[in-house]
């Protein structure tokens, strides 16, 4: 009987430290572990890119340092996972990543069927088509009959489809798996056409062994409006995640730079500026956070512009203008709900 009770005595025991872990908010394992798990691409130049060194750059990585920052005041405690676009969401719903950003569209089924929450839009994107020049080619609607090359498990496939479907054209899809095989592949000739967001084209022009030999043509046949994502389940970290960008946004809005966020700290008056950076309120109480957080996103990140702009701005290879990733208030529709 001691034996037994024993036994039931241990198995309570057992399942309340079971339960006791599963209690514990995505904050606390992250802080924990000390590093934020974040997922990203196999390789895509100005979004999510490793160097010869294992080194990642690029805007959704640079945004994954921000919530990085945000938590520990360290923008390089972060480690990075790539995922194929096929493994991305499974990676998030099991716990191996944290946060996934990684060029991946919002949309209901992804948002709701999937368990995932998208936190914002880090880029504003549509779909688009590149081909060679000496295919004399001048318009998507002059595609009917090619060979394209697409990626698996994405939502260019599903768009593809509409788009010859909705204009009476016939085509022949080749799909790989990653990002990689698929521009090696259209790089050799396999197909006719690549697709994929049209940022996307940019940074994958930039592998093809004749970069300037090749052309995105000028249809957007989609809406692609792609950022940071988490699973359901953990409003806290829901939250931080999305008013990371949030802060990003108000602080270009507001004029607030890596550069002179120190000063505004000394010396703002405008309450917008004070509540950002910590001097006037407790904003950062709602999040489990200290109330510096937005500072700390702006002084080891920058804020949204900083980031866009040595990422995948004119200035770099990628050269994509703002457009639509401008601020409201500057032609284009990103804008950072306030801090108040």
């Amino acid at each position: 009987m001691k034996r037994l009770l024993s036994t039931f005595a241990l198995a309570g025991a057992m399942g309340l430290c079971a339960f006791g872990a599963q209690a514990a908010t995505k904050l606390e394992q992250v802080k924990s572990k000390g590093f934020v798990q974040c997922g990203v691409s196999q390789g895509l130049p100005g979004f999510s890119n490793p160097n010869d060194k294992g080194e990642w750059s690029g805007l959704d990585v640079e945004f994954c340092r921000a919530v990085a920052a945000a938590i520990f005041g360290d923008p390089t405690k972060v480690k990075f996972t790539p995922l194929s676009a096929k493994d991305r969401f499974t990676a998030l719903q099991s716990g191996d990543i944290d946060v996934l950003s990684r060029n991946t569209t919002w949309t209901i089924t992804r948002d709701t069927s999937l368990g995932l929450n998208f936190t914002g839009v880090t880029y504003y994107d549509g779909q688009g088509f590149m081909i060679r020049k000496d295919k004399k080619v001048n318009s998507a609607l002059e595609l009917s009959g090619a060979s394209v090359c697409t990626q698996t498990g994405t939502t260019t496939e599903q768009n593809l489809a509409d788009f010859f479907r909705a204009n009476n054209m016939t085509y022949e899809v080749i799909a790989f798996a990653t990002n990689d095989e698929v521009v090696k592949a259209y790089d050799a000739g396999r197909c006719d056409v690549l697709t994929t967001d049209r940022s996307g084209l940019a940074g994958e022009r930039l592998k093809l062994t004749n970069p300037d030999d090749h052309i995105v043509l000028p249809e957007i046949i989609s809406k692609e409006p792609l950022g940071p994502v988490v699973a359901h389940g953990d409003d806290q970290w829901f939250d931080i995640v999305k008013w990371v960008l949030n802060a990003q946004l108000i602080a270009e809005e507001l004029g607030v730079t890596s550069q002179n966020v120190d000063e505004q700290v000394k010396s703002a008056t405008n309450p917008e500026i004070k509540r950002l950076v910590g001097t006037e309120g407790k904003y950062g109480e709602g999040l489990g956070l200290g109330n510096d957080w937005g500072y700390l996103i702006i002084k080891n990140v920058g804020n949204y512009g900083e980031m866009y702009d040595r990422t995948v701005g004119p200035d770099t290879p990628l050269k994509l203008s703002r457009g639509l990733n401008a601020l409201w208030n500057k032609g284009g529709i990103q804008y950072g709900m306030p801090i108040r």
